[in-house]
């Protein structure tokens, strides 16, 4: 917590309307404001107690109150710094600890998700998800485990991402990519377009296997030393590839990754490394704008709706590049969602940590989704296209959702969406 900072709130309230914790509950403390008057507190000398902790754990971390804010308040800096304080002062219920514990041994190392993929995957197809979902077990269960199976992607076999791809015809660059950890193993399929579609577009792709979790999870949920080790090991894991930029495909990594610069600034064995590595960063549909189209878009009839990721709108300021490309595509008609600056519910975790606010972001953001009248749903994150998805089956809503890089490469390829 930085007390300059912190003074930069004129508390004028603009952020209020943008809040979706503000608009489920219309409690002050659960506002970005409220957080911020609670963090002057604790440094004038109130205790970082339970109450204070529950505040910040409401917060989705979406960061639509920096675009909102007039004044400029990073809180996105604020928020993170907070809930590391958390962490370090705050001992949390055995329940929370364990929910908690197996969510972190699990979703950040690809090979433990790569593990439960096979079992889950026979878990669909042998129709006991259907079985399961009709009986009251789940209900039975803790909220927390319903919630997980409710978001479980269908999974399909498993696109293998090769180390290196040749650009298609004149190599217009040479780039990095990021395969991440759910990304990698629930949505193997978009990892595959990734590649394809960059390779279209003249560009060498470099995936190595090796890498691992970029440490976005463990930041966004303030388990600070996790987040910053994961971060030096993906700098090192890089760095020596040379490439021109490094592309991400998931919003939440990317405004991670972005940040390596500031996070390790203080590091005076990685902070220039830091720095470096996160002026390359990308999310694909910024470096596919830069470039410029090369390869021929063929024609997709539909109506879509393109919902913006948070972490891709507000927190990297990402909103015109997607549009625009997935407006080169002929008779494919975009429609905006209402309310579209506001949350999903996804928020990294936040969907299985607080299930009970998340369904509720989730219901509103799919009854907007479905007033488009759009048959698509096009959006840039996995957690998004998880949350969306669950919350359209909860309304009795088949809508086709895919990521926008998908989307490109069926019109490329001039084969349907999958």
């Amino acid at each position: 917590m930085d007390r300059e900072l912190i003074a930069d709130c004129v508390h004028c309230g603009f952020c209020l309307p943008t809040c979706p914790t503000y608009q489920l509950w219309g409690e002050e403390m659960d506002s970005p404001r409220g957080r911020i008057y609670l963090m002057k507190q604790v440094l004038d000398g109130e205790p970082l107690d339970d109450t204070v902790a529950l505040h910040m754990d409401n917060c989705l971390g979406c960061m639509s109150c920096v675009t909102a804010c007039p004044s400029g308040v990073q809180y996105d800096a604020l928020i993170e710094s907070t809930r590391g304080a958390v962490e370090r002062a705050v001992t949390r219920r055995p329940s929370d600890r364990a929910l908690r514990g197996m969510i972190f041994s699990l979703f950040p190392y690809p090979r433990r998700l790569a593990a439960v993929r096979g079992p889950l995957r026979a878990y669909q197809k042998l129709g006991l998800r259907r079985v399961v979902r009709r009986s009251k077990l789940l209900a039975k269960l803790p909220p927390a485990v319903g919630a997980m199976e409710d978001l479980l992607p269908p999974l399909s076999a498993k696109s293998k991402v090769p180390a290196i791809t040749p650009a298609v015809g004149e190599r217009r660059a040479r780039v990095g990519m990021l395969l991440g950890c759910v990304q990698r193993e629930f949505f193997p399929d978009v990892n595959a377009a990734t590649v394809r579609v960059l390779a279209a577009e003249g560009c060498e792709v470099v995936a190595p296997a090796a890498q691992g979790c970029c440490g976005a999870l463990s930041l966004h949920i303030g388990r600070e030393a996790e987040a910053l080790k994961r971060a030096r090991k993906l700098i090192a894991t890089f760095e020596a590839l040379q490439v021109d930029a490094i592309v991400i495909n998931a919003a939440g990594c990317g405004s991670s990754m972005k940040d390596y610069g500031r996070l390790l600034a203080g590091d005076p064995a990685w902070a220039e490394r830091a720095a470096a590595f996160s002026a390359k960063c990308r999310d694909v549909s910024e470096l596919l704008s830069e470039l410029g189209p090369v390869a021929k878009r063929h024609p997709i009839r539909a109506i879509a709706a393109y919902h913006d990721a948070c972490h891709l709108g507000h927190a990297q300021g990402v909103r015109l590049q997607p549009r625009e490309l997935l407006g080169g595509i002929p008779d494919l008609e975009i429609r905006e969602i209402a309310d579209a600056d506001i949350c999903c519910g996804s928020a990294g975790v936040y969907n299985v940590i607080k299930p009970e606010p998340a369904r509720e972001l989730g219901d509103r953001k799919a009854a907007n989704v479905i007033a488009t009248g759009a048959s698509l749903l096009i959006t840039a994150n996995p957690g998004c296209l998880m949350q969306v998805d669950s919350a359209l089956r909860r309304q009795g809503k088949t809508i086709k959702l895919a990521h926008t890089v998908e989307v490109l490469d069926a019109s490329i390829r001039n084969v349907p969406l999958p």
